[in-house]
């Protein structure tokens, strides 16, 4: 069969499928389909002629001939990428009682869609914005298209939460380590080594705020009573975080990490830090190499690099406030000397000068 005779011209039927009484709308998308999917080629007009016929009737057509369409295109290799996104749209825009029933065929529709190759810029941000696992998961691993911008950042976001979609995104090729700082828990050695240089280099730009004072003691004392409640919050406060910021992490491995980390954006010394790591959970005590691990984290990174990781991770600003573990009281009867004032080193008047006019004394 020639690949100009493929799709028949049916505009004389087309015309008759505008009468009301003669709805052959449905037949002429049956057909046509059909005839697409059992031509021996499909050169660029068949493509074309197919995609602008069923792209001008998914829309207006009965449900079941779109259930039945879909059936028979969204697997097929060659189907023109705009008549998948017509059925995506018709299925998402008709969620009916028995759309309900099988909520997997437009998401199908659009993981479809989103595995193509040759997706252009504004489809691969709408496609990131669709949210569903399916589609999120199908996008990552489509190699053929460059995730960044926008697109990246809303996936690394959801990422957060999933290890699976999170594992699949840092084994791109394409990615920048900077980009998915965020996934940082669920990186292996190497790739955690990757975001901590590329944390690093900017870190420094904002500098870390003074370790409230007592801050050290107050957490060991707290680790030493084995108060985990309380020692938590005491540390999400001297950060500015809710207390319960651990809860990000849905793995115990992955929590403590998050704690460790912490830590470290706090101020505390490794001393400190290790001595709670020996004493807060008696689990991770008894675990040699899981105190090793802990302590290596804690090393692998500066103060202001914790602070920013950290940020990343929870998706919210460390403003590393002072908790209410000891604040001095100043009297009303107390001065303070601000800004050049509290730095300019004060000039001793010479002996005989007066001290307002700088005249040596009994000079008019």
């Amino acid at each position: 069969m020639p690949a100009s005779d493929a799709l028949p011209d049916l505009s004389g039927i087309l015309d008759l499928s505008r009468i009301e009484q003669q709805d052959l709308k449905p037949v002429i998308l049956r057909v046509q389909t059909d005839l697409y999917l059992r031509a021996q080629r499909r050169d660029r007009r068949v493509r074309e002629t197919f995609a602008s016929l069923a792209c001008g009737l998914i829309p207006i057509v009965d449900d079941e001939t779109v259930a039945a369409v879909s059936e028979k295109l969204r697997d097929h290799p060659e189907t023109p990428a705009a008549v998948l996104a017509a059925l995506a749209a018709r299925e998402m825009r008709h969620e009916t009682g028995e759309a309900a029933e099988e909520p997997s065929l437009p998401a199908m529709l659009t993981a479809r869609l989103a595995a193509l190759p040759s997706l252009r810029r504004e489809a691969i941000e709408d496609l990131s914005n669709d949210g569903r696992p399916e589609v999120d998961l199908a996008l990552v691993l489509n190699l053929g298209i460059v995730l960044t911008g926008v697109p990246l950042h809303r996936l690394v976001g959801r990422a957060r939460r999933s290890a699976d979609l999170a594992k699949v995104i840092l084994a791109r090729p394409d990615v920048a380590a900077a980009d998915v700082a965020p996934l940082y828990l669920h990186a292996d050695p190497t790739m955690r080594e990757a975001i901590t240089r590329a944390v690093e280099a900017t870190a420094g730009l904002r500098p870390c705020s003074p370790v409230p004072r007592g801050l050290g003691a107050a957490l060991t004392a707290l680790s030493t009573d084995r108060d985990v409640p309380a020692f938590v919050t005491t540390l999400a406060e001297s950060l500015g975080l809710p207390p319960d910021f651990v809860t990000e992490a849905d793995e115990p491995d992955a929590r403590y990490d998050l704690l460790t980390l912490a830590m470290r954006a706090a101020g505390l010394h490794e001393d400190e830090a290790v001595y709670v790591f020996l004493t807060l959970n008696q689990g991770v005590a008894r675990s040699a190499q899981r105190v090793s691990a802990l302590v290596a984290v804690f090393r692998s990174l500066s103060r202001a690099a914790a602070r920013d990781l950290l940020s990343a991770l929870l998706d919210a600003p460390i403003t590393q406030r002072m908790p209410d573990l000891h604040r001095p009281y100043h009297g009303p009867e107390a001065s303070f000397r601000h800004g050049a004032e509290r730095a300019m080193p004060q000039r001793a008047s010479q002996p005989g000068q007066d001290r307002l006019t700088g005249r040596a004394d009994g000079s008019r």
